[in-house]
């Protein structure tokens, strides 16, 4: 059996990202489960595991990678760190032709690297097998609930990121006091089941689509809505999701019945182009809009929600946004005003806990196939240049990579 050095790159993009591919104890683990496979750590002083709890675990550290085959991180790697020759493995941000990777793809065909992607690590129905959306929307959900607290009071939460992890960010949920308030959580994949998660936790009880849009409540409660409840047909018949999700176009929003009753928003759904927004600026305008905090996990900028203006940042979460004049504010600067949380990075603030489980599931649905047989063709399709050339099927992504 041919033995594999499998390398942990230390993440070079800044802001720095403090999450890895493996835990300490994950590594061990490898090395139990793939003989052949001997993992070595890069050094790094911003992971939110430090270089002497991989020691412990007997992995070695070092800031020479160049003896390893297969080479993997979280965030795009730096032009200038590349290795040729190499199989990498991180989420690229490129298969949408995003502009400002494109270099980084042109170096990684110069220099013959084989690239996988994180994002294109699907089953045959086209299922993610690995992603970070549950913490984005524990993260998400916890920020929404101390946006709330920042801006009108009754309680206090430390932030996200000052947790150690997501069993003590739980513990301090305790803390939330909400008065009656209405929430919106939209979306029900991986980000909506994560922000579902810290609802519950928060002692926050779920009521039906009825209930929420009809009658009143002497404490907190949210709705969870999936497409068909606020999508219907423009030409009249029943929803039908798969319809739905490749002719969004055919389809109207009726969005608005619930922002005449809630007070919150947290926008955890997939939002495609060609379906409709959720409400307008114009929208917000109307008395009958009493939406007044939303908290947009999915960060669609430009996208479903006309006050997601431009992503927030982990420093600065806050934004404000005036719909009078499109306009984004200083958070909590006027009551008129909706006050945005847009954190595109939300998983960051969890980096130990988000971490676990993506290498848990690294482990157990990717490293046999990416050692051994890749029978379903999975890596295969998540492989996106090899040997200097744009696999099969990403040939679209030439004319980005030649200009």
């Amino acid at each position: 059996m041919k033995s594999i050095k499998l390398g942990i790159i230390r993440e070079g993009k800044i802001p720095p990202d403090k999450r890895v591919p493996f835990t300490p104890m994950q590594t061990e683990e490898i090395g139990q489960r793939f003989p052949n496979v001997k993992v070595i750590c890069q050094r790094s002083e911003v992971r939110a595991f430090k270089d002497d709890e991989y020691r412990e675990y007997g992995i070695e550290v070092t800031d020479d990678i160049s003896q390893c085959d297969i080479l993997m991180g979280i965030k795009e790697v730096p032009v200038q760190n590349l290795i040729a020759g190499k199989t990498y493995l991180f989420f690229s941000h490129t298969i949408k032709k995003q502009p400002r990777n494109k270099k980084l793809l042109q170096e990684i065909l110069d220099k013959k690297i084989r690239l996988i992607d994180y994002e294109t690590l699907k089953d045959r129905l086209g299922n993610r097998l690995v992603a970070f959306g549950r913490f984005a929307g524990i993260v998400g959900a916890y920020n929404g609930l101390w946006t709330y607290a920042q801006r009108f009071g009754g309680y206090s939460l430390r932030r996200a990121y000052e947790h150690f992890d997501v069993n003590d960010l739980k513990l301090e949920l305790r803390n939330v006091k909400l008065p009656p308030v209405k929430i919106i959580l939209t979306g029900g994949g991986r980000v909506g089941k994560g922000a579902m998660e810290t609802l519950d936790t928060a002692g926050i009880r779920k009521v039906g689509v009825y209930d929420f849009l009809t009658k009143s409540f002497n404490e907190p409660v949210y709705v969870q809505l999936s497409s068909a409840d606020y999508h219907v047909r423009r030409d009249g018949g029943h929803f039908n999701r798969d319809e739905f999700h490749h002719h969004p176009e055919r389809y109207d929003s009726t969005f608005l019945s619930f922002t005449k009753v809630a007070d919150v928003l947290m926008a955890g759904a997939f939002w495609n182009p060609k379906a409709p927004v959720l409400f307008t600026r114009e929208d917000m305008l109307s008395p009958d809009f009493k939406i007044k905090i939303i908290a947009d996990i999915t960060c669609d900028i430009e996208g479903s929600i006309p006050s997601t203006k431009r992503a927030s940042s982990i420093p600065e979460p806050l934004y404000d946004y005036n719909p009078e004049n499109d306009s984004v504010e200083a958070p909590i600067s006027n009551p008129k005003y909706v006050t945005v949380m847009a954190v595109d990075n939300l998983p960051c603030e969890l980096p130990r806990s988000a971490s676990e489980e993506f290498g848990r599931d690294l482990i157990d649905k990717i490293l046999p196939i990416l050692f051994g047989k890749d029978t379903d063709g999975i890596i295969k399709r998540a492989t996106i240049a090899r040997d200097g050339h744009l696999t099969e099927t990403y040939q679209y992504l030439e004319d980005y990579v030649s200009d």
